[in-house]
């Protein structure tokens, strides 16, 4: 037997897969598919303190290898979150990650506040990288001042492991990770979207009602694999590492470069049961290795 267990920053996974913020909705859309306790965590929708729309269509876009989205942080606010959802999850043996999101400091302590002993809460995950809003996010998360900042602020208000979630669009991811752990962050995940466009030669108009969005997928999973890897050899604290993960292979590529756990996002909508595919595929990868715990291939990659 394959020990895939992982203890991520205090938060107990069966196994290092997890489904990650955007891509999984609740859970409950997915179970028809499969059971989600055989998952190692799900990071629910981004969520901040009231009810948003999010932007208007279009806002997907195929591209090349991946997809472009100006979602736009749609969710139902957090106080839904705690009244209709959280009770339904707390039935789930799988932890629960609230991925947080907001415009401000405000917004962002407000959120975290109301999820404070929230027992189905198992981790808050911190989204200063989201490209698709017009305040907050990624302009928290460019800059390693403002990340640390951010994250010294409401750290203390956290109840729960803090995991900061870091956006690709940088110089150097390098200085905000160990900024944000300088302040208090738990962990890190990385990475999310990176900012891009597409064009509709016919109309001759953006595919995005927002011109520019994120791309995820296949196509940037060499960029979130450099990124993982220099992260993770510069920081103390654990590394999730996600972008462009479909596979059992891409998987082990990722804990190989150092992350301690890995995040399934976009390949969710393309085949509803790849992250069970990449834990069955992951235990074997061990067994025929002979490698007894998935921890032996973290961080070691040969060079």
């Amino acid at each position: 037997m394959v020990d895939l267990r992982v203890n991520l920053a205090g938060i107990k996974l069966q196994n290092p897969v997890l489904v990650a913020s955007g891509t999984y909705g609740y859970g409950e859309e997915f179970a028809d598919f499969y059971d989600a306790r055989r998952l190692g965590a799900i990071v629910v929708k981004g969520t901040t303190d009231a009810p948003r729309e999010g932007n208007p269509a279009p806002r997907l876009a195929e591209a090349p290898s991946g997809l472009l989205n100006a979602v736009g942080l749609q969710n139902k606010g957090v106080d839904y979150l705690v009244q209709e959802y959280l009770p339904r999850l707390a039935r789930l043996s799988t932890p629960v990650i609230v991925n947080v999101s907001g415009a401000d400091e405000a917004e962002y302590l407000s959120v975290i506040q109301k999820l404070r002993g929230q027992k189905a809460v198992a981790g808050l995950e911190l989204n200063i990288s989201c490209p698709n809003v017009k305040s907050g996010g990624m302009a928290y998360g460019t800059n390693p001042d403002s990340a640390a900042g951010l994250v010294a602020r409401v750290k203390p208000f956290c109840d729960k492991p803090l995991i900061v979630k870091l956006s690709p669009n940088v110089t150097d991811i390098v200085s905000v990770a160990r900024a944000v752990e300088n302040a208090g962050a738990d962990a890190v995940s990385l990475i999310n979207t990176l900012l891009g466009m597409a064009v509709d030669v016919e109309t001759q108009r953006p595919k995005l009602s927002t011109v520019t969005g994120g791309l995820s997928g296949p196509a940037v999973k060499p960029v979130a694999l450099r990124m993982v890897w220099q992260t993770a050899a510069a920081v103390k604290i654990p590394v999730i590492g996600m972008g462009g993960i479909s596979t059992w292979q891409d998987a082990v590529e990722f804990l190989l470069a150092g992350a301690a756990a890995v995040q399934v996002g976009t390949a969710n909508f393309i085949d509803p049961l790849a992250p069970l595919k990449i834990i069955d595929g992951l235990a074997k990868y061990l067994a025929r290795k002979n490698l007894a715990k998935v921890e032996d291939i973290v961080g070691r990659l040969k060079i």
